[in-house]
Order: C-alpha cells, then sequence, then structure tokens
C-alpha cells in the first residue's frame, strides 16, 4: 500500500441526478429525488478514489462502512459534487468525511471507511463464508 496522502486531502466526484438513482422500490418511485442509497453508493465511490491510488496491483480495498446523513432533497437532473476529506490514517484504514452538494446547498454529510488488504486474504475471507 502506498502511504501517498495526507490528512485533509480532497477528491472530487460529479454526476447529475438519473432516474436510476432516485427513491424507488418494488413498488414504484417513491419520489423523483436523489435517493439515499444512491448517494451512498456515489459517496462511497468518491471515497473510493483515494484507494485507487493507494493500493498495490496484489491488493484491493473493501468497505468497513458508510454513515449518511441526507439532509436535504436534490430533484432529478440535479448537478451534484460529492467531496471527500481524508480524517483519518492508520495502518491499511482510510477513513474519509464526505459532503454533498446540489449548487450551493449542502444535502448530505457522512463518513466512511475502507481497508486496504491482499488480494489472496480478501479470497481466503470469503472463501471461509457460507453460501
Amino acid at each position: 500500500m502506498r502511504a501517498i496522502f495526507n490528512l485533509g486531502d480532497q477528491k472530487s466526484f460529479d454526476l447529475v441526478v438519473r432516474a436510476e438513482d432516485t427513491a424507488s422500490f418494488e413498488t414504484g418511485i417513491v419520489h423523483p429525488v436523489y435517493a439515499t442509497f444512491a448517494l451512498g453508493r456515489d459517496a462511497e465511490w468518491c471515497c473510493r478514489l483515494f484507494v485507487l491510488e493507494m493500493k498495490e496491483e496484489d491488493e484491493e480495498g473493501i468497505g468497513t462502512f458508510l454513515s449518511i446523513n441526507h439532509t436535504s432533497p436534490a430533484l432529478l437532473g440535479s448537478a451534484i459534487k460529492i467531496i471527500a476529506t481524508v480524517i483519518k490514517l492508520e495502518r491499511n484504514e482510510i477513513i474519509c468525511g464526505y459532503e454533498v452538494f446540489a449548487g450551493e446547498r449542502r444535502i448530505a454529510y457522512g463518513e466512511q471507511g475502507q481497508k486496504i488488504l491482499k488480494k489472496g486474504k480478501l479470497s481466503a475471507l470469503f472463501a471461509e463464508l457460507d453460501i
């Protein structure tokens, strides 16, 4: 694992809310707004941008937690910016805080954690799981 980032370093990710990002379940669309679960997926991706540069060829990142405080809606078609900030680096773990904006309005914030492990170790852990 490459130790190339410091506390306070940032990455960002921009997107536009699409129909598949809206709050919908088996019963149909609930609201035509950016769903919390889609927001979580995109926040995790933004935080993973650090891992993509940190991991070696024989390593992979794995998520350890995700917290989401979804405080305001964003309509279908809204331009979204997610900003992830490194708040903790310890051994093979990186924890990011993130904020999500629709224009100037903050619509969510939270934290996300990932560990970087050898691919062989991950494969062994997965093989131990009951299916």
